[in-house]
Formats: structure tokens, C-alpha cells, sequence
């Protein structure tokens, strides 16, 4: 376990440690989408994991899926995310602003605009959501035109420059768990006859020209993507060609230089294995559900470069301290993780604050 607390370079930063914060829905944010008052306290607590991915964030109006999530393409919500950035740094932390489109996983009343959600394709995905008026099934959304995809390539662009002027030290982009990128990937979301889909390499365009525009704009060396090969969620079936896709996809990425892969493993080792292989970069492994005693185990075997945590983290801001000292981990609180107050958010305990109570 000693290799997680080695430094490591990634992109143009230096690391303290190999472990990082998975990005988690938090749902705090005002409702314009600008991080709440707490969201700077929560983050810097935490700043002491290698590298914290904060929580998915809308570029754009159509990009908002849940209520209370924030945004980064407003002055305003440049200015809420300034002040996290520099409690993190203050801490001597790095955070990257994780960009994600929600797509068709979305509600009209959830959003500024109260329009229909945007997908590839105008298919539901069978599923509800919650929203201010409480459960309500999600609507056909509204199939993007090429020119729309186009310009949803340009909101990601933009919003990667407002994340770096707002002071992250750079951004993922959210390609995982049924959002857009991946609705783009799967052929039950993707009907598309243009050159975004139909072939494995058109599914797969959107996502590698959303990374090559954000390159672009803020340097490959603060630019990453997390994907999730496999997920089987609200509709989304990449069918038998969703291994080759992937094969595809990451070889074509990797000639971007980007700071780092971020995959969400879930069970398909032999894809895991050859993504391994394509990737020259640096491959950030997150195992869902993955118990404490193996916590290392990717970084041992050669798979993974760095390992991302969620709830072990969220619930442990003393999160590295705690493992190297092999000292009890606080719960998470589950009926705390989306929206409230400080409860289950900024006030679990350090373990020095445990000892000393």
C-alpha cells in the first residue's frame, strides 16, 4: 500500500499522493448553478487526496440534468468555483471541474430553460427522475441536429476555459454512466444517420472531438475523460460492438496527450486489460463498491496508475491519513448525499477530532 502515498506526475501537476476523489453529485448548488456557501469548506477538506475530480457541472443550459447541480459557464459561476479552487490550493490540493452534459437524463423543470433534455436521438430512457414537483418520468428529448452537436462541442469548449479562469487545475469530461457522450456511444440511445452515428468510429466522434476542442483550448496536460465501458443503466445498451468501441476510442484519444483516463471498471477484465495496453498516459482505475482491504491492488498489479474513491472519501476527509494509519473509517450518511445543509456534507469527523472528543 505504500505506492499510493508516492507523488506522481500527472499532466503538468505533481500529485502528493496516487489516490483520488471520484466526482459525486452533491446537489448543492444554488439554483442558478452557482456552488453553494459550503462547497469550498467540503472540497478543501478533502485536499489532502492526491487529486480531487469535484462534482459533474453543466456547460451549458441544456447540459443540466438534476436539480441543484452546478454550472460553469456564468460569470457568477466562475466566481463560486474561484473560491473553492483557492481553499483548495490553500490546502495544497489539486481539482480538476468535471464537465458533464447530462443529455436526455434530464427534466424540463429542472432547468434554467425548462426545455426538453437533448439526446442523439429522440428516445426516452424509460426512466423517471427527481425533480421539485417530486418523481416524474423523464421526457422524449429532443434529438440534436449536426449543427447542435457542433455546437455542444464549442459549450464544452467554453466551459473548460471559464473552468480554468475560475481557477481549476483542469477539467474531466464526464463520458461515463448514460450522460450525453455516452448516450452517443450506445446503439439504443443512438439512431443517428450523420457522421455521429451508425459506425463505431461515428459514435464514437462526439467524445473525441469534445476532448480535441477542449485540448485545444486549455492544453491536453489539463484536459482528461472518464468513461464507463459496460454500463448498463437508464436504457443505454452499447450492444456487442461496445468493447471494439472502446478499443477505438481510447487508442484514438491517447494520440491527444491528455493528463489521464479515468475508468470506471465493471467486471469486463480482458477490455480493462487491452485499455491498459492502448493508454500510454497516466489511467486513473475506480472500482465501485471496492472494500478497504483492497484498496492498492490496481496500483500493485500494474492496472491502474491511480485509484479514485467516492463515499470512503466523502465520508473521511482525513481520508489518506486514516489508510496510513489503518484507523476506522467514518459511514457515509446516504440520506445526506443529494442536497441539505452540512449535515452529511462538511461536518464528518477527522479522526483527530474523533481521538480528541
Amino acid at each position: 500500500m505504500s505506492k499510493l502515498f508516492n507523488p506522481v506526475r500527472v499532466g503538468r501537476y505533481t500529485l502528493q499522493n496516487r489516490l483520488a476523489m471520484a466526482p459525486m453529485t452533491r446537489s448543492r448548488a444554488r439554483h442558478d448553478g452557482t456552488p453553494g456557501e459550503l462547497a469550498a469548506e467540503y472540497y478543501a477538506q478533502r485536499a489532502s487526496i492526491g487529486l480531487i475530480i469535484a462534482e459533474g457541472t453543466q456547460p451549458s443550459d441544456d447540459g443540466q440534468g438534476y436539480l441543484t447541480t452546478p454550472g460553469i459557464y456564468t460569470d457568477g459561476h466562475v466566481g463560486g468555483w474561484k473560491q473553492t479552487t483557492d481553499a483548495v490550493h490553500a490546502q495544497g490540493g489539486h481539482i480538476f471541474i468535471q464537465l458533464m452534459h447530462a443529455g436526455r437524463m434530464s427534466h424540463p423543470d429542472n432547468t434554467p430553460h425548462h426545455r426538453e433534455g437533448v439526446a442523439p436521438s429522440a428516445i426516452a430512457p424509460g426512466a423517471a427522475m427527481f425533480t421539485a414537483k417530486g418523481m416524474q418520468d423523464i421526457p422524449v428529448p429532443r434529438a440534436l441536429t449536426t449543427e447542435d452537436v457542433r455546437q455542444t462541442v464549442q459549450d464544452f469548449r467554453y466551459a473548460a476555459r471559464r473552468a480554468v479562469e475560475a481557477g481549476a487545475d483542469g477539467v474531466e469530461i464526464h463520458g461515463a454512466n448514460a450522460y450525453l457522450i455516452q448516450q452517443f456511444f450506445a446503439p439504443s440511445a443512438n439512431t443517428r444517420t450523420d457522421e455521429y452515428g451508425g459506425s463505431i468510429e461515428n459514435r464514437a466522434r462526439f467524445a473525441i472531438e469534445v476532448a480535441t476542442a477542449i485540448a485545444e483550448e486549455i492544453g491536453a496536460d489539463r484536459t482528461a475523460i472518464r468513461l464507463s465501458p459496460g454500463t448498463a443503466m437508464w436504457g443505454i445498451d452499447e450492444g456487442d460492438e461496445g468493447p471494439d468501441l472502446y478499443r477505438y476510442l481510447v487508442a484514438e484519444l491517447d494520440k491527444l496527450g491528455l493528463a489521464y483516463l479515468h475508468i470506471m471498471h465493471l467486471g469486463n477484465d480482458a477490455l480493462l486489460a487491452d485499455i491498459r495496453e492502448l493508454w500510454t498516459g497516466m489511467l486513473i482505475l475506480n472500482r465501485p463498491g471496492r472494500p478497504r482491504e483492497q484498496i492498492g491492488a490496481d496500483l500493485v498489479a500494474g492496472l491502474a496508475d491511480l485509484e479514485a474513491y467516492g463515499q470512503m472519501v466523502l465520508a473521511n476527509p482525513d481520508f489518506v491519513t486514516r489508510l496510513k494509519d489503518s484507523a476506522p473509517m467514518n459511514e457515509a450518511d446516504r440520506n445526506a448525499f443529494f442536497g441539505g445543509t452540512a449535515q452529511g456534507y462538511t461536518d464528518y469527523p477527522t479522526l483527530s477530532e474523533v481521538q480528541g472528543a
